[in-house]
């Protein structure tokens, strides 16, 4: 026979006030600090519910409806968000490490689409194969975080720490990634299609057979860019010293100002179309 698992009194306390007994619909906000580590929270309807800087870390929240709630610095370590409603929920400098994400309809992708994760830590997520579109992502730490095969479009990761992330085979589309620290990143394979990658920082990245367009002023000191698309690309002031480019596709691109000093340009197909020896 099963025990049963009880909530902490402050946590039960404050989800009365936030649902009530009879009723699934919130009602106000919790008295203090939500406290509900471990907490089974599944189904609960916790829509506008302020979450701030709750402790929800290891808490069973499937398939809850957390729509438009505040989650802001919230802590959902580890916390299981399978089928959650998160639609327009806040979760800004929240905590997300270990933490199961809901997915799309047909249960196949995480779906992250338009919410809002400003400052978040995603450090070591698993997001493989994630729909990012609309996604705030501005200052989030993603390092080390597997990306690989995700989608962004229109997402916003100004300034995000991406360091060590695996975004191979990914695809950005009107994506910014202006001011992201890159550093190391694994971007094999992946497209790059309209992203604004302006002051980023790609030291160290592996940007092998990817397509890129548009790297003003972008730090790519010491990049792989070996059979990297680079046709058209957009490349003033960028800083692609050390940089190796074998192999690369630089026709037609804008090259004013770049610095490559260092560079291995070896049988690199350069801006007028001559193959560099």
């Amino acid at each position: 026979m099963k025990s049963k698992v009880f909530l902490p009194f402050a946590c039960f306390l404050s989800i009365f006030l936030l649902v009530g007994f009879s009723s699934n619909s919130a009602k106000c906000n919790p008295p203090k600090v939500l406290n509900c580590a471990k907490a089974n929270l599944s189904g609960k309807k916790l829509v506008k519910a302020n979450l701030a800087k709750a402790d929800l870390s290891g808490a069973n929240l499937k398939n809850a409806n957390l729509t438009n709630a505040k989650l802001t610095s919230a802590n959902l370590a580890g916390a299981d968000l399978n089928g959650a409603r998160l639609s327009g929920a806040n979760l800004t400098g929240a905590n997300l490490i270990g933490a199961k994400f809901p997915k799309d309809r047909a249960g196949k992708r995480i779906n992250l689409a338009n919410l809002n994760l400003t400052g978040a830590n995603l450090s070591g997520a698993d997001l493989t194969f994630a729909l990012i579109g609309g996604t705030r992502l501005s200052g989030a730490n993603l390092t080390g975080a597997n990306l690989r095969t995700a989608f962004f479009g229109s997402a916003n990761l100004n300034g995000a720490n991406l360091m060590g992330a695996n975004m191979s085979r990914a695809t950005f589309v009107s994506t910014d990634l202006s001011g992201a620290n890159m550093e190391g990143v694994d971007l094999t394979g992946s497209e790059l299609i309209t992203a604004n990658l302006q002051n980023a920082n790609l030291t160290a990245a592996n940007l092998t057979g990817t397509k890129l367009y548009i790297l003003v002023n972008a730090n790519l000191t010491g990049a792989n860019l070996s059979g990297a698309n680079l046709t058209g690309a957009n490349l003033f002031g960028a800083n692609l010293s050390g940089a190796n480019l074998t192999g690369a596709n630089l026709f037609g691109a804008n090259l004013q100002n770049a610095n490559l000093t260092g560079a291995v340009l070896t049988k690199a197909k350069m801006p007028d179309g001559k193959i560099q020896d």
